[in-house]
This record gives C-alpha cells, structure tokens and sequence, in this order.
C-alpha cells in the first residue's frame, strides 16, 4: 500500500529533497529553495517562512539586503547594499597590510570557527547574542585560542563600524579573555658566557657560525627572526650599527619586522666578535650574515636548524633547557642589571618603554631594591 502524501501549504512545493517556497515580489514570481527537508515539520516550517515573506512584500519592508538574509541561496540577481559577514569577511582580510604568515592565520580563525555560523548572514544583522551563541557551542582548545579568535572576529567587526555598516561592534560587550602572562626565563650571565664558550669549544669548522650566532643572539637581543634575516650590507662596522629592517616569517623573507618600524641596534665589543667569526666563515659573495653550514638556503630559515646545537650545549653543561627565544631576555635584563637608561634599552629592542616596563619589571624592581631599602 503506498505512502499517503503528505499535505503541503499553500506556495510549499518539494523537489526531490528539498523544499521550495513559491510568491510574486517586484512583479515577478520567485521560487526559492528553503533549509527545510520534505518532512511534515518542514512543510510547516516553509509555510511559516512563506507567510512570513508575504507579509513583508505587503507591508513594503522587503529589501534585497532582508531577501538575501533570508534565502541565502538564492539565484537572483540582488542589489544588496550590506555586505554578508563572508563577504565582508573576504574584501576587509584582502584589504590588510599584513605579513602572509598573519593573513593565513586570519583566515584558518575565520574558517574554522566563525564562517560555519556567519557566512550568509548580513554583518549588520550579528548580535552579540548570536556570538555569545557560537562561543558556546565551540569545545576550545584552550583560553588561548579562543581570545585569539574573539580578537580577530572583534577586528572585523570595528572595521565594520568604521565603515558604517554596524552602529556597534556586538564583540565589545563580551569581556576579553585573560590568559596568565608566559614568564620571561633568561639566563644568568654566567650562564650565558659558558654556554658561549662550550659552542666555541666544540664547534669546529664551518658549524661554528652556530657559536658566533649565539654569541650575537645574546649580546644584540634581535629576535631571532631579524638575526637571521640580517644582512653583510646592513651592518656599519666603523658606526658599529647593525640596521634591522626585515624578519623571517615561516622560512621566508618578509621585507618588515614586527613592530613595523625598523630600527639601528648598537654593537657591543661581544657582538662585534660575533661578526668578525662570522665573517671569517663567510664564502664569497655571501648575502646574509649568518647561513646554514649544509648550504640549503642563503639564511636560516628555522630556528630548528640552530636548535640542536643549543640544546647540545645546555646537555653538556647541564643548565636546565630554556628556548632560543630567551636569548633576546638575557640580554635585556643584563641591560636592566647594568642600570642602562630604560628609553635606550626599549629602542634596542624594538620595544615600546612600556611593553619593556610590563615585561621586564621583575628586574627593573631588582636593580635598586636594595638601594631603596637602605634609604630606611
């Protein structure tokens, strides 16, 4: 016995396994397809939403902007004056004076978590209800990856106000993540200096541009990415200047830095040394200061390349393992120990003065603690 068909509402049709809403809008007569399957609940559903469309067709609120939000797959042609978050999404990311590395970034966040819910969705037409909504739904990783895609999501939709699409940005009434502050691990000078010394002691040959690279990375404080990417051209030996301009960013050459403002960091004798090893190693012709002994690339694209030698060197003299990163760290607190003026310090670094403040204050504190207590 067959199956009794099911009764459709009036303007309800299916095709297949869809099912599709049928009225007139502008003199024309629309057919357009709805998220709902062919089940009685569905039908009910497509009924709603076509009741729904009539109703605005006759109170004259229809728009196109309001047509595409509601059927998102639709085949006309639309002049639509508000962008879809997807939309806005793709022209705002394309616009962005950004590293490739960061724009990849942006765009892994926004595909994985807040596309799925907003592509189709008019940027003006998200509330903070409707994120409130997808934060929820979501099993985070961690705080850290959430904060990082609320601050993404935020960036957008500020620029979406800027641009007068939004009245307000809905991410600002959700608080920001706090996120317990990596600590900075340097070493102490003593360590630093045997660590040196034991790279020069068992580094032979062409590896040891390894040592004099981290005799450098120790006495200049360049982020790792600006000393590899350093070049022989930008180095005034007479001005003992070196000129940090550019990073390496995923292994490739990226012509800024993260700040965005080059800078000229002075050279201390310890890094001078660096340099004259270095330039003893060097093959003609040579473009960067420091090169990969195994002739890969002109530069070092990864600081795995440098990593076994360091962490050989913490084995062999059993200091507890930190990252290369903590090199840069050494060399600001040295600065700080020596009571050099914080203005400079921040300059050398390519640090804001308070971006020094708040991450060094352990040893700004330590430089006149006890100074302060014998005034009592």
């Amino acid at each position: 016995m067959g199956r009794k068909p099911m009764d459709h509402p009036d303007g309800v049709e299916t095709r297949g396994n869809s099912v599709r809403v049928r009225f007139t809008w502008n003199g024309q007569r629309r057919s357009e397809p709805t998220p709902y399957q062919p089940t009685p609940k569905g039908l009910a559903a497509a009924g709603g939403l076509r009741a729904r469309v009539k109703e605005l067709i006759r109170l004259g609120a229809m728009t196109d902007d309001l047509y595409a939000e509601l059927f998102p797959n639709s085949s006309y042609n639309l002049d639509r004056k508000t962008p879809t978050f997807g939309e806005f999404a793709q022209v705002w990311l394309d616009s962005r004076d950004i590293v490739e590395g960061t724009r990849d970034n942006y765009k892994s966040v926004f595909n994985r978590f807040w596309m799925p819910a907003f592509t189709a969705k008019r940027i003006d037409n998200i509330t903070s209800s409707d994120i409130r909504r997808v934060v929820s739904s979501i099993a985070w990783e961690s705080p850290g990856v959430r904060r990082n895609a609320m601050d993404k999501l935020s960036s957008l939709m500020g620029a979406a106000v800027t641009d007068g699409y939004n009245a307000r940005n809905p991410c600002l009434s959700m608080p920001r993540a706090k996120l317990p502050k990596r600590p900075v691990d340097p070493f102490e000078r003593e360590e630093a200096e045997r660590i040196i010394a034991d790279m020069y002691q068992h580094l032979t040959g062409p590896t040891k541009i390894y040592a004099a690279y981290f005799e450098f990375a120790f006495f200049s404080g360049m982020r790792p990415g600006e000393q590899r990417a350093l070049k022989w051209a930008e180095l005034d030996k007479e001005k003992r200047r070196a000129h940090v301009c550019r990073g390496i960013v995923k292994g490739k050459l990226c012509e800024r830095i993260k700040t965005k403002s080059v800078r000229d960091v002075l050279l201390n004798d310890r890094a001078m040394n660096a340099l004259e090893v270095a330039r003893s190693l060097a093959v003609d012709g040579a473009e960067f200061v420091f090169a990969p002994v195994d002739g890969s690339s002109e530069f070092i694209k990864s600081d795995s390349t440098t990593k076994k030698y360091f962490m050989a060197s913490l084995t062999r003299l059993g200091i507890r393992r930190r990252r290369q990163y903590d090199c840069r760290h050494t060399y600001a607190t040295m600065c700080l120990m020596a009571n050099m003026k914080v203005g400079f310090i921040a300059n050398q670094l390519g640090h804001s003065v308070q971006m020094l403040l708040s991450t060094y204050a352990k040893w700004i504190n330590s430089t006149s603690d006890w100074a302060e207590l014998n005034k009592l």
